[in-house]
């Protein structure tokens, strides 16, 4: 059913700030608390910043599957952020830490692409991605994405719901958490040359997380494939959370009983949890979360609590004591 009124979706995400590199994780990790997460040592952002080589793009293999319909129950009462804006605009610490890497994610290839998944579940195994879209419901969702760094922007992601690919996976009765871990190719993806970084990317969900109506794969954006610098081809969307947790360029879903340790939070988990719920009244260290700056939009909104999806999530961390819920 349609949700008549505004409640919690009408609010966006949070902006960005660029951050600085060290000589080596040990010391990145004793520094981080006292300072910005990341600095750019000008021989990374040497290597971060050249050139893509210039190839032919060939067309995407699903661009017939888009547009796909739009789900009404997700609505949202402000104006789309512009396609230039988001796919121009892009946190992929992959190919650099400044925002502008839409160039440099096109060295990225996504053909073949083959997703694993595996861990406790009835049956490991492996699938390309042109099959698994074949096997899932594609719809559009408009969704607001927040940003730990304050900036937010509100998308028309294309897509499936994660828990359908949970049901096509069977776990086994004793998985409790869903780590989803990102590709790992240096040659393509010159940040994953620093070494003082925990790759590849992981980024993980307690199962009941993972199954609930809003978590979704995004597969596509603005009625087109998904560009390659937002996460392409496949891509973690989780609006109550902060931006960080929706990791891009899935290649497994891992099933296990082990609460998995994410990439950010292994850099540093005081500033960045496990939990990463959006919340106005819990600061990061380095940033007040109680309002937002929209891209595109124009100066500062409230944040709220959940990022303004409460009434979908809220009931999943009821019981849940002695843990950081917010950050």
């Amino acid at each position: 059913m349609l949700l008549k009124s505004p409640k919690g979706w009408e609010l966006p995400d949070s902006a960005a700030t660029p951050e600085n590199f060290f000589h080596d994780r040990r010391r990145l990790a004793k520094l981080i608390a006292a300072g910005p997460v990341l600095a750019a040592m000008p021989a990374l952002l040497a290597s971060c910043e050249e050139a893509p080589p210039r190839t032919a793009q060939l067309p995407d293999p699903s661009a017939s599957l888009y547009p796909v319909k739009r789900n009404p129950r997700y609505v949202i009462d402000r104006k789309l952020t512009t396609e230039a804006m988001a796919t121009g605009y892009n946190n992929y610490y992959e190919f650099g830490s400044s925002k502008n890497i839409s160039a440099k994610a096109q060295r990225l290839s996504l053909r073949p692409w083959i997703v694993k998944i595996d861990g406790l579940v009835e049956k490991p195994f492996e699938i390309a991605i042109d099959d698994l879209l074949a096997k899932m419901p594609l719809e559009e969702r408009v969704y607001r994405h927040r940003c730990v760094e304050a900036w937010s922007m509100t998308v028309p992601w294309s897509g499936f719901a994660l828990k359908s690919l949970v049901d096509l996976a069977r776990p086994l009765s004793k998985a409790r958490y869903l780590k989803m871990t990102s590709f790992q190719d240096p040659e393509t993806a010159p940040g994953q040359k620093a070494s003082w970084y925990p790759w590849p990317y992981v980024e993980g969900l307690t199962l009941a997380e993972a199954t609930n109506e809003l978590a979704f794969i995004a597969t596509g954006i603005y009625g087109k494939p998904m560009p390659k610098q937002n996460g392409a081809p496949l891509r973690l969307a989780v609006p109550w959370k902060y931006g960080f947790k929706s990791t891009k360029g899935i290649v497994r879903f891992e099933f296990t009983d082990k609460r998995p340790v994410s990439f950010w939070e292994e850099i540093q988990a005081r500033e960045y949890g496990f939990w990463a719920n959006v919340n106005p009244a819990v600061s990061h260290p380095r940033w007040s979360q109680a309002t937002e700056r929209v891209l595109g939009g124009g100066g500062r909104v409230p944040t709220q609590i959940y990022n303004g999806y409460g009434e979908f999530v809220a009931d999943l961390y009821d019981g849940i004591k002695g843990e950081n819920l917010f950050m």
